[in-house]
């Protein structure tokens, strides 16, 4: 068996929620981007194995990656969400109240660097950034100080830039690595 059937019969094995799939398939047809189903599998177990319950997310698009950490996390658990357009975030809201999730959930439609900037919750057990573009060096700044020691700083395509790889990994608060998916770590050491 290759690798790509055996993926495939794992995935035949532990299906994602029907919602998860039914957003992939709505945000393909509306042609919006979102994570890959491994990346939002990863999230997924990093907040069952951390009981990550304080959790803040840079580009909400359609909520696919949220939903997929909202449906892991404690009950007791909230995630923080930042999408400055509306039109995509009412989508993400509609499926929030669909799986029952939307009372975890709070979502700011804002640009996520006025937010970060003076976002009042500290101690966060996981940041997620999905978003593009040069503002990810300015987020990679900003989120250190906000995550608990040990918390998650995680960047999805890491690999976008070298010179953001390099920022990443030697980030001296972080302990850093970037997976062969492009998908960036950093626990906080200090």
């Amino acid at each position: 068996m290759n690798t790509d059937e055996l993926l495939a019969a794992l995935e035949a094995a532990h299906p994602p929620h029907r919602l998860l799939v039914e957003l992939e398939e709505h945000a393909d047809r509306d042609g919006v981007r979102s994570v890959s189903r491994a990346t939002g599998r990863l999230l997924s177990t990093l907040v069952t194995a951390m009981q990550a319950n304080r959790i803040l997310e840079v580009g909400t698009g359609y909520g696919y990656s949220t939903l997929w950490m909202a449906l892991a996390q404690p009950r007791v658990g909230k995630i923080w969400t930042i999408e400055p357009d509306l039109r995509l975030t009412d989508v993400a809201r509609s499926y929030f109240r669909r799986a029952a999730e939307d009372d975890y959930i709070e979502v700011f439609n804002t640009p996520a660097t006025e937010l970060l900037e003076n976002f009042p919750h500290r101690n966060l057990d996981m940041v997620f950034v999905a978003a593009n573009g040069a503002e990810c060096t300015r987020y990679l700044e900003l989120i250190p100080p906000m995550l608990k020691l040990s918390g998650l700083a995680i960047f999805n395509d890491s690999l976008r830039t070298r010179a953001f790889a390099e920022r990443l990994l030697a980030h001296p608060a972080l302990d850093a690595t970037i997976l062969p998916t492009g998908i960036g770590i950093g626990a906080r050491r200090k």
